[in-house]
């Protein structure tokens, strides 16, 4: 099967379990600074597994796009990528284990055809010292599934995955295992979780391509062993118990499921291969790449590059249609750097050619939008497809003097004879060298790397980058202050000033907004004449002085759409939205006249609540007008 065959065989078989099929949301969480991207299923979903009313319901499904940056180290064995898809169906109170297990069974071995004597399940072994009991009411659910298809489910305790290893298979099909592997909260295991936390036992299917057992990951195989026999192909977890205040666990009233299941992996075990590359997902870009490179994918001197080139430019491809954009920090250095580590693998096959606008990167990204487009719609229409192709193009282009550049740095730190951790990261971070490259380089000139130093200094690096990420407000606002509020009500009038300028073709692709200044980038593919400046300043400053309300409705989103709101490229939206209009005079909460409105825009606030009160901090000035990526301005502006 193909990967979108069998995205719809899951969407429609939980419709006809009456699940409400809803979008995924984007990559970018929305108003959640904890984490630069959406890296699971139930992500979005985490207020509603916590009580609150979802509007679709209690019965959800959808697929849901992922990216996990701590995989792009893994990129190049057969089973990793770091963008994904996560099929999910979620109950909120409604069922529980008796119709999810039979359910997520009947789809793999009815509507995927999986044979079931390939799948193994495993199920929470429970905790003594917590007191939480064993799921054997899993156990055996599972065991009379097996039995309906004549197959004997012996079930074997084994506990820790170390113990695995020395266990072994056993003859079991139903495997208990310890917190660690089938347990979960947002905490961990049962002793880590605070009081008030939810958190219950999971059960995961694994699919078995029966590969030789690698002796090196340990003396005997077991279904969460890495050797690759196994493929955990899903996860059912049961949001089941809460923790007391005296340590001890309670039921929940309301007890939730939250599946995930992988997508691509699911795929992979529908053709029989354990190699996710070897599905449709990135098969047309690895014939691409061979046919121009006339090397071949099972030669193992460059199987990894074809692995890397496929999974980055799939995962920088979502990301653009997203509203990311190439930068050196947070979610921008992400896409910085799979686009330049497939650059440097295009460049070990010999297919690199920066200077050609269709290069195979470039092919590679559209044979995605192609591929995808359908599922999801963030990648049809001219607009994404310009933002795509030139992003990977101009950032190949600049890649290549940055590795001229790059060089000279790493030739000076080589005449010392050895690269030191914090070199090697300084060519990361400030170069953009893939620490491969560094390493390679190195072996050449017979130098030393101290890889674990390197990794201290990443980490360093990349918790600095998180803090900025987490010290931001929802919106791109730094705080809720007076000052930063009329900027951002501010930046409401720029955005409807820029495209009385330049044209409708203008949509805000993200802000960042302090207590000093507020910045916007936009989509416009060229420098902003002076006089065009000044125009927009004008109109700003202009609809300050005019003492406009500014208004805020809650709406249906579909709603919101029709009116016209302003919203930023690449975000999901809830069904029900906050929308801010601006405009006109005599507008108020219960009769808005968003036809009259200078703006209209979904957004969370805060907001003045007329535009006079901006004018108290000054009047309106663009400090800079820069470009920042490829058809993307920037603007700086002030209050003074």
């Amino acid at each position: 099967m193909t990967i979108n065959e069998v995205r719809a065989k899951y969407l429609a078989f939980f419709e006809r379990q009456k699940h409400v099929v809803i979008p995924s949301a984007s990559l970018v969480p929305q108003n959640d600074p904890t984490t630069l991207f959406t890296g699971s299923g139930m992500q979005p979903l985490v207020p509603y597994l916590l009580g609150e009313p979802h509007p679709k319901g209690t019965r959800l499904v959808n697929s849901e796009k992922c990216f996990r940056a701590e995989d792009i180290e893994e990129i190049g064995d057969n089973r990793h990528t770091t963008f994904f898809e996560m099929l999910g169906n979620w109950s909120l109170g409604d069922y529980f284990k008796k119709e999810q297990l039979p359910w997520f069974f009947e789809f793999l071995t009815e509507e995927i055809v999986l044979d079931p004597e390939k799948l193994y399940v495993t199920a929470f072994i429970g905790d003594e010292r917590n007191n939480v009991p064993k799921d054997t009411e899993s156990a055996e659910i599972w065991k009379e599934l097996f039995a309906k298809k004549g197959i004997e489910a012996k079930v074997v305790d084994i506990g820790s995955e170390a113990d695995g290893y020395r266990k072994g298979m056993q003859g079991g099909r139903i495997f208990y295992y310890d917190a660690k592997k089938n347990w979960w909260s947002r905490a961990g295991v049962p002793e880590n979780m605070p009081a008030g936390e939810p958190g219950g036992p999971d059960s995961e299917v694994f699919y078995d391509f029966d590969t030789p057992h690698d002796p090196k990951f340990g003396d005997e195989c077991h279904p969460n062993c890495d050797c690759g026999r196994f493929l955990e192909i899903g996860n059912s977890v049961f949001m089941q118990y809460i923790k007391q205040a005296d340590g001890s666990f309670a039921l929940l009233p309301k007890q939730n499921v939250d599946f995930g299941g992988g997508l691509e992996r699911i795929t992979a075990a529908s053709i029989g291969n354990p190699d996710v590359f070897a599905t449709d997902a990135f098969r047309d870009i690895i014939e691409l790449l061979s046919h121009f490179s006339g090397k071949a994918y099972d030669d193992s001197r460059f199987t990894r590059s074809f692995r890397i080139i496929g999974d980055h430019i799939r995962a920088a491809t979502f990301m653009f249609a997203d509203g990311v954009v190439p930068s050196n920090t947070e979610r921008g250095y992400i896409l910085r750097r799979l686009i330049r580590r497939a650059a440097i693998h295009a460049d070990k096959l010999g297919t690199s050619d920066k200077d050609v606008e269709d290069s195979m990167l470039v092919r590679a990204a559209l044979i995605t939008i192609e591929k995808y487009k359908g599922a999801y719609p963030e990648l049809g229409g001219e607009a994404a497809y310009q933002t795509i192709k030139n992003g990977i193009w101009e950032e190949e282009k600049q890649f290549a003097h940055t590795l001229a550049r790059g060089m000279k740095e790493f030739e000076k730190i080589a005449a010392e004879g050895r690269i030191s951790g914090e070199n090697a990261a300084l060519l990361v971070t400030t170069y953009g060298f893939p620490y491969e490259l560094i390493a390679e380089l190195a072996k050449e000139r017979g130098l030393d790397t101290d890889e674990e130093a390197f990794k201290v200094e990443m980490r360093k690096h990349q918790d600095v980058s998180r803090a900025g990420s987490e010290q931001k407000f929802k919106g791109g606002l730094a705080d809720t202050s007076e000052k930063t509020t009329r900027l951002h009500t501010a930046h409401h009038l720029l955005l409807k000033a820029l495209q009385i300028v330049l044209g409708d073709h203008v949509k805000q692709r993200g802000s960042n907004i302090t207590q000093e200044r507020l910045r916007i980038d936009f989509s416009h593919s060229e420098k902003m004449t002076k006089d065009q400046l000044a125009e927009v300043e004008r109109i700003v400053n202009e609809k300050i002085g005019e003492e406009l309300p500014v208004i805020r409705s809650t709406l249906l989103r579909e709603e919101a759409e029709k009116l016209g709101a302003q919203m930023e490229f690449g975000a999901k939206y809830p069904d029900t939205v906050s929308v801010y209009s601006v405009g006109p005079s005599g507008a108020t909460i219960e009769n808005p006249q968003f036809e009259k409105a200078f703006s209209i825009e979904f957004c969370g606030g805060p907001h003045v609540s007329n535009t006079e009160e901006i004018g108290k901090s000054g009047t309106f000035k663009i400090q800079k007008e820069e470009a920042v990526a490829a058809g993307i301005r920037r603007i700086k502006g002030v209050l003074e």
